[in-house]
């Protein structure tokens, strides 16, 4: 990544209208193509490890790339002890990701993050904490994390968050269909699950660091691509291994050949383990070089996070005053 600025504005609110993807509409599941997917683990790794290093952006170029992170971030709560309490008040940062003094200086007044992240019970609340501001509502769903409730379960909890409110819904998959390679069953639950979303648009959640191999999460975002993700993401945030440059890099090109071949555009979700700015700005530099600017935008491209936030935060007081703050100054809830 050069030292340039993104070459659209950071956020709809700035003055650019919201960009809106079409859906990717379901395909019949291709398992000639599934199993002609490969990766080379070796290869990858290495182009991973060198991308931090060769792709930098150095002050108003970084403020402005930091900019366009907090547009594409899911804002997210997802714990055992979240009460409405909490998620108003991550809503609240929602609205106002950034003090008004830094947007005012950084001239981006408006700037908001993608939508708010929560658990089916909290959606309502989000829904209304939201109201009129036009940030989205996702729910996680399909028995979160673990995904191993019964299917009808799973499928009626998507229909209640739905009819709650929620617009997006981050639905996980089965790990033992992709650990046995029964494509087929993996195909054909998450259809069932884009059928019981609706209209809401659909987020699969691969839990990459439970599949064992890069192979298995390539071949695992053809397949979920297949059924209709609109969305496809690396983890929960609760496995022992989230969101990592190598699994990046062979899901984006898993969506690239996805485009490739059907013209259907999915995006790209990175969650778990970036809490840091500057990761933030590997994981943009990444997909520019691999998909391209359009992919730069929030209906196709969101970071699962919830800590990445402050840093951003911190790291734009920086740019402005010359000084960092204290990281207590920039709580989420």
């Amino acid at each position: 990544m050069r030292n340039e600025a993104p070459t659209t504005q950071a956020a709809a609110p700035a003055g650019l209208p919201q960009l809106h993807e079409r859906r990717n509409d379901p395909i019949p599941l291709d398992l000639g193509w599934v199993r002609r997917v490969q990766a080379n683990t070796s290869a990858i790794e290495r182009r991973a490890a060198t991308l931090p290093a060769r792709r930098t952006v150095k002050k108003e170029w970084q403020a402005a790339w930091l900019c366009r992170a907090i547009s594409l971030i899911d804002l997210t709560t997802l714990s055992g002890d979240d009460t409405e309490g909490r998620v108003r008040r991550l809503c609240a940062k929602a609205r106002r990701p950034v003090s008004d003094r830094l947007l005012s200086a950084l001239g981006m007044e408006g700037l908001t993050v993608a939508a708010v992240c929560v658990y089916h019970d909290m959606v309502p609340a989000a829904v209304d904490a939201l109201r009129g501001s036009g940030i989205p509502v996702a729910a996680v769903s399909t028995g979160f994390p673990a995904g191993l409730s019964p299917l009808r379960l799973r499928l009626e909890e998507i229909r209640e968050s739905v009819a709650a409110g929620a617009q997006e819904i981050d639905i996980v998959i089965s790990r033992r269909h992709v650990l046995t390679g029964n494509w087929q069953a993996l195909y054909d639950e998450t259809r069932a699950m884009r059928e019981a979303c609706g209209a809401a648009h659909m987020k699969a959640i691969l839990a990459t660091g439970e599949l064992g191999t890069l192979r298995n999460v390539a071949r695992a975002s053809l397949v979920c691509m297949m059924a209709g993700a609109d969305f496809i993401k690396t983890s929960t945030g609760k496995e022992a291994v989230n969101a990592t440059l190598p699994v990046t890099l062979v899901m984006l090109r898993a969506i690239r050949d996805y485009h490739d071949a059907t013209g259907l555009r999915v995006g790209y979700k990175p969650a778990g383990g970036i809490a840091k700015a500057k990761d933030a700005l590997s994981y943009l530099a990444l997909v520019k070089d691999e998909l391209g600017d359009r992919w730069l935008r929030p209906d196709l491209f969101r970071f699962g996070a919830s800590s990445l936030l402050g840093d951003i935060e911190r790291q734009l007081e920086h740019h402005v005053t010359g000084a960092y703050s204290a990281s207590w100054r920039h709580a989420l809830a």
